[in-house]
């Protein structure tokens, strides 16, 4: 009896200390997260996550654009061969637009937000531009026919607007450079004409360049999107739109891209005072700059933008710049690569004078220069055909080239005195090959020795040898532009 009550006696005592233990355990856990000794997980929340109370706060200002167009004929979709890039067929995808007769109304949707009270709408250019009647229709089933106020094709924003008989509900416009891969963000659009429709992600990644526009760093989401949410509003957890939801990867699934909200705020007041928006030039082709690029012109990195050409009597021409130079830095903002330089110099307003760094034979070099405009460029010539394949013995380098002969400059499309030679055949597994040289191309340097005829690029190969850096200096269609290689 009394070994019964010692066993009994020892088990209380033990649970009691493992309770006390535990206590312990949990109270010094409680007091190192209130002291901040230790920080929870970014995703720990002591309470339910839900993103009604935002959507319910925000949704009453995103509103359903439905257009109307009177088309002659019968829209086709013509059959697609081979490999395509995933977003060729945006524009047929992103709406949903209907096989139509002859004479008849075609219809497409898409989404909006409003951000002024006297009922001023954002969306995209591409869901209005060519309609000739456009009816937007707000969360409480009200209807208005609307106008465009502006619109901008390369940057496919639109600005509508619809006549209201009272206030209307407004979102605010938010910071989008800030976001960070990680961030929630909620989209509300109309897809497939599903009225008011919430979706919830996270950013994927910032700073997209997906060939939907010049001008662009596109925010990607796996918030779902589809056909008719283009042109809706992507918010942030505080109700602030951070992006305008315009296209998805048609390839995939939970892959969309949004125009950054901060690049839309950049051009609202030009665009409704003016309708339109005047992009800023520079007057140059540019170009990445590739380990290979980076070592033939003995850069230390591969930042920047490589100028490839200066138009004649374009501003860059007047300041100064050169073929060569490679851009660092567009009014004291870091140039990463081209896409950076296109946007910076976009944005900017003609007139303007901005600053440039510029990296030239090694020293950095400051330049002032006044914007240009746009309107001032030329028009581009039509991409010549490509040369036909021709016979004969590969050079050192893989190739096969012929003297530009007037018949040929008419050919490709250039003036009579135009000098260099033309790539008539690649070797297949050259270096050439591997530096995408391709046929048809027109080669103007080698290493910085100027081509103008097959002795001077005779005399250019005499130059190299195996395990050397060749760096060439090419024409392709309207392009100029640098390869390099090791042979």
């Amino acid at each position: 009896m009394k070994k019964r009550a010692w066993i009994i006696i020892a088990a209380l005592m033990f649970f009691s200390l493992a309770a006390a233990g535990e206590a312990r355990a949990t109270a010094i856990s409680e007091a190192e997260l209130e002291s901040g000794a230790v920080v929870p997980a970014s995703w720990y929340r002591a309470e339910t996550l839900s993103f009604a109370d935002l959507a319910e706060r925000v949704q009453a200002a995103v509103v359903n654009i439905s257009t109307s167009k009177s088309v002659r004929g019968r829209s086709s979709m013509m059959p697609r061969f081979g490999p395509q890039d995933p977003f060729d067929d945006f524009f047929q995808r992103f709406f949903d637009q209907d096989m139509v007769p002859q004479e008849q109304m075609q219809h497409s949707l898409g989404s909006g937000f409003i951000i002024d009270k006297n009922g001023t709408i954002l969306t995209n250019n591409h869901v209005v531009s060519q309609a000739d009647e456009i009816e937007v229709a707000l969360s409480n089933g009200r209807k208005y026919k609307a106008k465009i106020l502006g619109r901008d094709e390369k940057t496919d924003i639109a600005i509508i607007k619809i006549e209201a008989d009272n206030d209307l509900p407004v979102v605010m416009l938010g910071n989008s450079k800030i976001l960070r891969p990680g961030d929630w963000v909620m989209a509300i659009g109309n897809p497939f004409g599903l009225e008011q429709t919430v979706t919830v992600g996270v950013v994927s990644a910032k700073g997209r360049v997906i060939g939907g526009g010049p001008y662009a760093h596109f925010i990607q989401t796996d918030a779902s999107i589809n056909p008719g949410n283009s042109g809706g509003p992507l918010f942030n957890v505080k109700g602030e739109v951070v992006g305008i939801n315009t296209m998805i990867y048609a390839a995939g699934q939970g892959i969309g891209f949004a125009i950054p909200i901060d690049l839309v705020s950049s051009m609202l007041t030009e665009m409704i005072s003016t309708g339109g928006v005047t992009h800023g030039w520079l007057g140059v082709a540019i170009q990445t700059i590739t380990p290979d690029l980076a070592k033939s012109f003995n850069l230390k990195g591969e930042d920047g933008a490589l100028i490839t050409e200066v138009m004649s009597d374009s501003p860059a021409a007047k300041a100064g710049l050169k073929r060569g130079d490679v851009i660092l830095s567009f009014d004291d903002n870091k140039i990463d690569d081209p896409m950076d330089l296109s946007v910076a110099v976009g944005q900017a307003k003609p007139g303007k004078e901005s600053k440039l760094k510029v990296l030239r034979n090694g020293e950095e070099q400051e330049f002032a220069i006044a914007i240009g405009s746009q309107s001032e460029t030329k028009a581009a010539r039509a991409e010549p055909d490509s040369a036909p394949w021709s016979p004969g013995k590969a050079d050192q380098l893989g190739l096969v080239v012929k003297q530009i002969t007037p018949e040929l400059a008419a050919q490709l499309d250039v003036p009579e005195n135009f000098r260099g030679v033309m790539v008539a055949r690649v070797e297949p597994g050259s270096s050439v090959e591997r530096g995408d040289v391709r046929t048809g191309d027109v080669i103007l340097e080698v290493n910085g020795d100027k081509i103008q005829s097959m002795d001077d690029y005779n005399k250019a190969l005499e130059k190299l040898k195996k395990g050397d850096m060749v760096r060439l200096f090419i024409k392709r269609g309207r392009a100029s532009i640098y390869l390099a290689f090791t042979l």
